[in-house]
């Protein structure tokens, strides 16, 4: 069977099977908890399918089980204790009698499509022949770094600041928020980049570029940074944050 269809019948596979569980859990933002483990099964999945084991693929790999892991166990301490997720809990309230097929299709099916396009620069990375790092390699991986370390400092800096009750009601401003207004997503981004970067020196498929434009296009300008700053929006204190402060790319503050 074809390599890539046999990954997107594994991958349908797994989102029934989060789906389930969100029918048990009756909450929905378990999606948010199989994004990142999703990365992580379809890239070891790939990974043995192929036929050929590079240096290359086995570093992505073990970057992005470590990405994967570590933002799924981040985001399943954050549901601990909480209801669910008021993204989520609006659209259970919207979606009425379509609650359930909706659910199916707009959070599971599409979570797994984008995931599948996220996904190919491992994927195709998976099934090169090269067994060298170069330069580029080095280079992608070093990209990679300084995005994981800034969405894992960044989430630690929002944790704390949310766990601390003196600062209830207030915006988190401090930190790497204090340069971008969304480390974690330009973090995220980031990382992406670094893996197309050493899955294209690699390879040599420009194809690839897919994944990291995809993600690009979701946290800056679909269901990342707009939804969560229209959360806010209207506020006086996040109205002077955003004055002087980047959206995105890490920048000094404006004053």
């Amino acid at each position: 069977m074809n390599y890539f269809i046999t990954l997107g019948i594994i991958l349908f596979i797994y989102i029934n099977l989060w789906f389930i569980i969100s029918l048990v859990k009756k909450r929905n933002d378990v999606a948010d908890v199989a994004w990142g483990l999703g990365f992580v099964v379809l890239a070891w999945t790939s990974f043995m399918l192929s036929e050929t084991t590079s240096l290359a693929a086995l570093l992505v790999n073990g970057m992005v089980s470590v990405w994967g892991i570590r933002l799924a166990c981040h985001i399943y301490k954050r549901h601990v204790g909480r209801g669910e997720d008021s993204r989520y809990a609006a659209w259970r309230r919207d979606w009425r009698k379509w609650f359930y097929a909706r659910s199916y299709l707009q959070v599971f099916v599409l979570q797994g499509f984008f995931l599948f396009l996220v996904s190919l620069p491992v994927l195709i990375l998976n099934k090169s022949t090269s067994n060298q790092l170069g330069f580029f390699e080095i280079f992608g991986f070093l990209i990679w770094t300084i995005g994981f370390l800034f969405e894992t400092i960044g989430d630690e800096q929002l944790a704390r600041f949310i766990k601390n009750s003196a600062n209830k009601g207030k915006l988190m401003q401090e930190g790497l928020w204090k340069y971008t207004r969304h480390p974690n997503y330009f973090g995220e981004v980031t990382q992406w980049w670094g893996i197309w970067l050493i899955a294209f020196s690699a390879s040599g498929e420009i194809f690839a570029i897919v994944g990291p434009l995809t993600i690009t296009i979701l946290i800056l300008f679909v269901s990342g940074i707009p939804l969560l700053e229209k959360k806010y929006a209207g506020r006086s204190d996040f109205e002077e944050y955003k004055k002087r402060t980047s959206v995105f790319f890490p920048l000094p503050p404006r004053f």
